[in-house]
C-alpha cells in the first residue's frame, strides 16, 4: 500500500474524496488514504503558506505523496491554478475544471439515474456553473428541485453511486481523467477498467498503456 493524503478547496471535494465509493477506488488502487480530506475551506488557503501545516499534518499521520484538489474557477489557465498552489515534492496538484461538479455531469450512469431517462452531457468542462446547469437539467426532467446547496447535492449524487472512474471514461472530461491517470500511477501495481458496480477489477495492461485502461 502507498499512503496518501488529501487537501481539499472545500465541502464538496471532500464529501467525494471522504465517500465509500471513492476510498473503494484507492483500496482497489493498493493507496490508503492516511485520514478524512483536509478541507482548505476556500482556493484562497490554498496558497503556499497555508498549506503548509496542512501538509504537515498529513506527512505526520505517515502521507507519502499529498494529492491537493481544487477548481479552475475563472483561472486563464490550468496551469495558472497550479501556480498559484505552487508544486511540492511529493505532491500532486489535480484542477477540475471549472468546477468539482462538471465531474458529476461526466458520469452519464449517475446522471441519467437523477434524470430518469438515458442521459448524456455532451461538454461537461465547458459549463461555467456546472451545479447550476445541473439543477437546471433536473428541474426540466423532473419538476424537482435540487436540494437547497451544493453539499446537499453532492451527498445525493455520492449516494446514487457517483463513479470517478466513470467521468474519466467520458470523452469531454479531462481533468477527471487526469486525476485518475495520476491516481494509477502512484498506485504500486497497474488497475484498470469500470465494473458495473461502480469499482475496479485488476488487469495488466499492454506495454506502452500508462498502466490505465478505460
Amino acid at each position: 500500500m502507498v499512503k496518501v493524503g488529501f487537501i481539499v478547496e472545500g465541502e464538496t471535494e471532500k464529501l467525494l474524496i471522504d465517500s465509500d465509493v471513492f476510498q473503494t477506488l484507492l483500496m482497489d488502487l493498493q493507496l490508503e488514504c492516511v485520514s478524512e480530506a483536509i478541507d482548505a475551506r476556500g482556493n484562497g488557503n490554498l496558497l503556499p503558506h497555508n498549506i503548509i501545516p496542512f501538509r504537515e499534518t498529513l506527512k505526520d499521520k505517515g502521507a507519502e505523496h499529498i494529492i491537493i484538489l481544487t477548481d479552475k474557477d475563472d483561472d486563464a489557465c490550468i496551469t495558472l491554478t497550479r501556480q498559484r498552489v505552487s508544486e511540492r515534492e511529493n505532491q500532486m496538484i489535480i484542477v477540475a475544471v471549472k468546477k468539482i461538479e462538471a465531474w458529476f455531469l461526466a458520469d452519464s450512469q449517475t446522471m441519467s439515474c437523477l434524470l430518469k431517462e438515458d442521459y448524456v452531457f455532451e461538454n461537461p468542462e465547458q459549463e461555467n456553473v456546472p451545479y447550476d446547469t445541473i439543477s437546471a437539467l433536473i428541474y426540466d426532467k423532473t419538476g424537482r428541485g435540487i436540494g437547497g446547496s451544493k453539499p446537499k447535492f453532492a451527498k445525493n449524487i455520492l449516494r446514487k453511486g457517483f463513479s470517478l472512474t466513470r467521468a474519466a471514461a467520458h470523452p469531454n472530461c479531462p481533468s477527471a481523467t487526469y486525476f485518475l491517470n495520476k491516481l494509477t500511477q502512484t498506485s504500486p501495481q497497474p488497475a484498470a477498467a469500470d465494473c458495473p458496480e461502480g469499482g475496479l477489477k485488476q488487469k495488466t495492461p499492454p506495454s506502452g498503456a500508462g498502466g490505465l485502461l478505460l
